[in-house]
């Protein structure tokens, strides 16, 4: 009991020669011991170092999960030790939605066939997007939040230490210069020898730890390099399936666009009172003349394979003349090369001026 009183007693002692000290310094009437420019160059770094992991480290969560109760739910999984449950993304669960919806409406059906030919795409970009968020949070996030719990905490407790002591020094020094009887002014200096050595082993302590901050550079550093390489795959996965996508697409006929067609040529073929309607329903692409105006040219971005006669095959950076005819849907135009002409895909092109 004795001697945990005379303990706390001399904790107590010892926390209030340091607030003395430190106080006395911010008015200026004490001596501060100054840290050499290396080692505070050191500290400055670490400093920069730990605001922007902390800034860079929330924002990436924040674009790999947007919603903020999602990360509360995933944090207090990892901090009970506990697996969270698989969670769906948004693009599985609207991909799944699609088909669901497709099936219901009718597979046979022009709107339900194409609800679950991009339902099928959506679900795989939604698992293109699940494999991004897994990979990033293993290569990219661990690593900085390892660093901002784990290395910047036992940097912060080595120089809250290397401060206390410095503050002992300091009070070590002071007590040197006013001590007047050779006994006292004895026992101060081996104090003063005393703390100098602990001061001194603190700071060659916390000077590895600063310098350590450049292997963490290194280590995020090609972190950085794989989050990107996570990222470069997953939007070159989704390009492509986006791409197949439109390319399926543009095989099956647009109900909306063939029934607006088929009126506007019925109404024409009735006004001018020739052809029957059989006839008028059907668009010939020879027969399409082209304006007198409006021609443009345009670059062909993706190759293309053209799903009936009426179209127009194309080769990437290919450069073909296109224009539009009346009662066209606006996501075709029409394309000539040379002697060959049919229906092209607006998305296929880089129309130029």
């Amino acid at each position: 009991m004795d001697f945990n009183v005379k303990k706390l007693a001399s904790g107590a002692g010892l926390f209030f020669t340091r607030a003395v000290q430190f106080t006395e310094e911010k008015l200026g009437q004490a001596e501060k011991t100054e840290l050499d420019a290396h080692f505070e160059n050191l500290m400055s770094r670490a400093d920069c170092t730990k605001l922007w992991t902390e800034k860079i480290f929330r924002q990436t969560e924040v674009l790999l999960q947007p919603n903020p109760s999602a990360r509360i739910e995933e944090f207090l999984y990892e901090k009970l030790d506990m697996k969270a449950p698989s969670r769906a993304t948004n693009g599985e669960l609207l991909g799944q939605y699609m088909q669901d919806a497709g099936k219901e409406l009718g597979a046979g059906t022009p709107y339900g066939n194409t609800l679950m030919i991009v339902g099928e795409c959506e679900s795989r970009l939604g698992a293109a997007e699940r494999e991004f968020l897994q990979t990033s949070a293993i290569s990219f996030l661990a690593p900085l939040r390892n660093f901002l719990e784990g290395d910047w905490r036992t940097i912060s407790k080595e120089r809250r230490l290397l401060e206390n002591l410095r503050l002992d020094l300091d009070a070590c020094k002071a007590r040197v210069k006013k001590a007047k009887a050779a006994e006292a002014k004895a026992a101060a200096e081996h104090e003063l020898r005393v703390a100098q050595t602990e001061f001194d082993r603190q700071a060659e302590v916390t000077r590895l730890l600063l310098e350590g901050i450049s292997s963490t550079h290194v280590n995020h550093l090609r972190c950085l390099h794989e989050f990107v390489e996570a990222q470069a795959a997953f939007y070159k996965h989704c390009h492509h399936h986006m791409q197949e996508l439109q390319k399926e697409l543009s095989r099956f006929p647009n109900a909306f666009t063939l029934n607006a067609a088929n009126a506007a040529v019925s109404t024409a073929s009735a006004s001018e009172g020739a052809g029957s309607p059989t006839e008028a329903d059907t668009l010939k692409i020879e027969e399409v003349q082209a304006p007198a105006t409006g021609t443009r040219k345009a670059k062909v971005l993706y190759d293309y394979d053209a799903a009936d006669s009426s179209e127009l095959s194309l080769l990437a950076d290919e450069l073909i003349t296109v224009y539009t005819v009346p009662g066209m849907d606006s996501d075709w135009l029409i394309g000539e090369r040379g002697n060959q002409k049919g229906k092209v895909p607006v998305t296929y092109l880089e129309l130029l001026s």
